[in-house]
């Protein structure tokens, strides 16, 4: 069953792989257009990174094993890892001459739409790998609403599948529209894409900027064309607004989105986790920005504009910054850390812990303080008007376990390379929750990930991996039970 079951999972990656390879012939053709050599750094990875995952997918063809919830994590950690190491190909073989430990920390931060950078003069880096950077943050995002609405509720390891939110006749039988919603997806997903770039050229981009920082936008990864982020365009308010709107859009629930778009149901915007997501950016942007209006004496346009931008990054994990938010005064540090840890809806492209989790954390301890009073009492936890599975309960119990767990032991790794204590606490965070930027000097809003350690980018890489994939689905594969009969 092992054996199959690698070998499956092998031949779905090496599939995969051969997309990836197709994919960087864009920024071949970009580098191309531009006169710049990077085309053939870009021409020859794809055709390497295709003729061996060609290879390697003939040599794995067979008999498929029974699907499992065994079999699903194995695939998606092979997954991940194929579209974080083909990934890094073009960043090893390009005129930066980037490390090992660095091409791999970029391409992890990009296919897992975090944002953190290791690379400084983004300003004058070859147009070619701006936009593969680009372009695996945008595959990322596509990916990551996949795991969030198929994966990790099929595999019990939580999420609110969309399967459960329309219909109970759809509950029963959930792939009898599986392809119809699957297209509806990517094309509402490409769609927003779209719209986004758009935006961004009206509002006073370069079209090469704007196609950017559409497709980093709507994966919430973060990814910029400048050192300086979208602090590039701290004048331009459209810009920012522009920028807010999509960040804040692509943190909804894709599920809710097409249930609106396409059926036109009003009643899907009543979802509870989206009224969470909603309160939580309403009241720490209005808080900071009041705040910063009466510690800084900003215009409150200004300070509105800003708070929007940047908060609504933090929270939606996006990674974007306008300015270094670390200078803001203790009370606005103190909320975006707090900010790292909430992210948007499940089913979105966001990471941190999610709205749907609180919501029934909130629920689970509200029940429990009634049991103090009430020993006896049957008290069930919803999830809106619907009970909660007890499955969904321990999932969300177990990862906030695992989450708190695997962040002090990061912390301890990432001080053992000989960061400081805010250094280590932020990176630790901002790797699990996939925010990108972190706090202090080093690798806060106006700093990169550059001068760390390699030990400190391979441990950074590993938390962002973990983070992507909600730990739990990482964690499983390295226990005994799962490769046992």
């Amino acid at each position: 069953m092992q054996y199959l079951a690698v070998r499956t999972a092998l031949h779905i990656a090496s599939v995969f792989a051969i997309y990836l390879s197709v994919a960087m012939l864009i920024p071949a053709v970009v580098d191309l257009y531009y006169g710049n050599e990077d085309w053939r750094v870009f021409a020859f990875s794809s055709f390497f990174t295709g003729g061996l995952a060609l290879a390697v997918s003939l040599a794995t063809r067979g008999r498929a094993p029974a699907i499992s919830s065994r079999f699903g994590f194995l695939v998606v950690n092979m997954l991940w890892f194929t579209a974080c190491l083909v990934g890094s190909i073009p960043l090893i073989a390009s005129s930066l001459e980037l490390k090992l430990a660095d091409a791999v920390f970029e391409s992890v931060s990009a296919a897992t739409a975090t944002g953190g950078t290791v690379i400084v003069g983004l300003d004058a880096l070859p147009p070619g790998l701006l936009l593969w950077r680009s372009i695996l943050q945008w595959i990322g995002g596509l990916g990551v609403i996949a795991l969030g609405l198929f994966i990790l509720p099929f595999l019990n390891v939580g999420g609110v599948s969309y399967f459960k939110i329309e219909s109970s006749d759809i509950e029963d039988r959930p792939f009898d529209r599986f392809s119809t919603f699957a297209v509806a997806l990517v094309s509402i997903y490409a769609a927003l894409t779209v719209a986004c770039g758009f935006a961004y050229a009206a509002a006073g981009m370069t079209a090469f900027d704007a196609l950017n920082h559409a497709l980093t936008t709507v994966a919430t990864a973060g990814f910029s064309t400048h050192d300086a982020s979208m602090g590039f365009y701290a004048d331009n308010y459209a810009i920012l607004w522009v920028g807010t709107f999509f960040m804040f859009l692509a943190a909804l629930p894709f599920s809710i989105l097409i249930l609106f778009l396409v059926r036109g149901r009003l009643d899907s915007l009543r979802d509870p986790q989206i009224r969470v997501y909603g309160g939580y950016v309403l009241v720490f942007v209005l808080t900071v920005a009041i705040y910063l209006r009466i510690t800084d004496e900003r215009p409150f346009l200004d300070a509105l504009t800003h708070a929007a931008f940047n908060f609504v990054s933090i929270i939606t994990t996006t990674g974007y910054a306008t300015e270094d938010y670390g200078q803001w005064g203790p009370f606005a540090v103190a909320a975006a850390f707090v900010a790292m840890f909430l992210g948007g809806c499940s089913g979105s492209t966001t990471g941190g812990i999610k709205a749907y989790r609180f919501l029934i954390l909130f629920e689970l301890l509200a029940n429990g303080l009634r049991r103090f009073v009430y020993p006896n009492t049957v008290l069930t936890v919803r999830y809106g008007d619907r009970p909660v599975e007890d499955d969904l309960q321990r999932a969300v119990v177990l990862f906030m376990s695992a989450f708190l767990v695997i962040w002090a032991v990061i912390i301890l790794m990432l001080a053992a390379t000989g960061l400081d204590l805010v250094t280590a606490i932020s990176a630790a965070l901002t790797g699990l929750t996939n925010v990108g930027p972190g706090l202090g000097p080093i690798i806060g809003p106006a700093g990169t990930f550059a001068p760390l350690s390699d030990a400190a980018k391979w441990i950074m890489a590993l938390a962002m991996l973990l983070g992507r994939l909600e730990i739990l689905a990482v964690l499983v594969i390295f226990t005994p039970v799962f490769w046992g009969r």
